[in-house]
């Protein structure tokens, strides 16, 4: 993921996912540093136009809860059942791969 970093700015994230390359986008509603970021998501691998309407909102927040840290995360605008399981599907396998990196 590409951005400057800061509310207003464009977030991009380029990749391969099964033998596909992609380039993702959205732009970063808010951002407060240790704590949440919000921004909007569109990509391509879903067939679908590039037009708002399309676009999903995503939130990740961090609560400091002693020596530890509860990631949410929630994203809106699965157009269907399907959709959805594939988005919980994805984010389980990169939050279980951040959860690997941070623990060691």
């Amino acid at each position: 993921m590409t951005s400057e970093w800061k509310a207003g700015s464009r977030i991009v994230g380029k990749g391969d996912w099964q033998g596909r390359a992609y380039e993702d986008q959205g732009v970063i509603l808010d951002l407060v540093p240790m704590q949440l970021i919000r921004y909007t998501h569109f990509s391509p691998l879903s067939g679908l136009p590039d037009i708002p309407e399309n676009y999903h909102t995503v939130t990740v927040r961090l609560d400091s809860q002693g020596p530890e840290t509860r990631v949410t995360l929630t994203q809106d605008h699965n157009e269907s059942e399907e959709a959805r399981a594939h988005s919980k599907g994805n984010w389980r396998m990169m939050l279980n791969g951040l959860k690997l990196l941070v623990e060691g």
